[in-house]
């Protein structure tokens, strides 16, 4: 005859006990995060992680999202004893909390079908890398699985000058849309490089 109560009471120990430890107790040790200022190689000193631009990086997350790229890309590098995250180059160090400041909600994935690009503003700094892995991933990245995002893009025979990137091995151009411009400045905003406190 106790037995149900004694079910139930199990039952509700038991998720309780869950949401403490997975919810109240993070959120009670990130309380005191906040953005920290950082020096940067030379000398300058800047707010990290720092605010998206209004203009191009945040729409160029939404964008990542609606495009289901968090389905394939996770943003959070393994410490070295649970992975090869950092031996991969994917980042110089793990992830931690005060790196999804601002983030909301942050995008940490759970696939990782292609590599983790919490830091891949940092491993690949330049447009035209961004602008033809999208466009066909294949071009930069050989035996890739990724889907090309060409509709992302105009594709043009003469030379559209800064506008437009040159294809490897064809007399042609892309020309990136808005959409794709935002996209690759949302990328390039990834970067987990700097030293923390909290990083041992």
């Amino acid at each position: 005859m106790n037995r149900p109560l004694l079910i139930l009471l199990g039952i509700m120990a038991t998720v309780l006990a869950s949401l403490a430890g997975m919810v109240f107790v993070p959120n009670w040790q990130a309380r005191e995060l906040a953005p920290i200022r950082v020096v940067d190689a030379e000398g300058a000193t800047a707010e990290y992680p720092p605010p998206l631009d209004g203009l191009a990086e945040a729409p160029g997350r939404q964008i990542y999202q609606s495009l289901g790229c968090i389905y394939c890309h996770s943003q959070q590098v393994r410490d070295a004893a649970f992975g090869a995250d950092i031996d991969r180059g994917w980042g110089q160090r793990r992830s931690v909390p005060r790196d999804y400041l601002g983030q909301s909600p942050p995008l940490m994935g759970t696939m990782r079908t292609g590599p983790d690009v919490a830091n891949i503003g940092a491993r690949q700094p330049a447009d035209a890398w961004h602008h033809l892995h999208l466009y066909d991933a294949r071009l930069v990245s050989k035996g890739s699985v990724m889907p090309p995002f060409a509709f992302l893009y105009a594709v043009v025979d003469q030379d559209p000058g800064e506008r437009g990137y040159k294809l490897p091995d064809r007399p042609q151009w892309i020309v990136p849309s808005t959409t794709a411009r935002s996209l690759v400045a949302y990328l390039k905003s990834l970067h987990q490089d700097h030293d923390l406190k909290e990083v041992q």
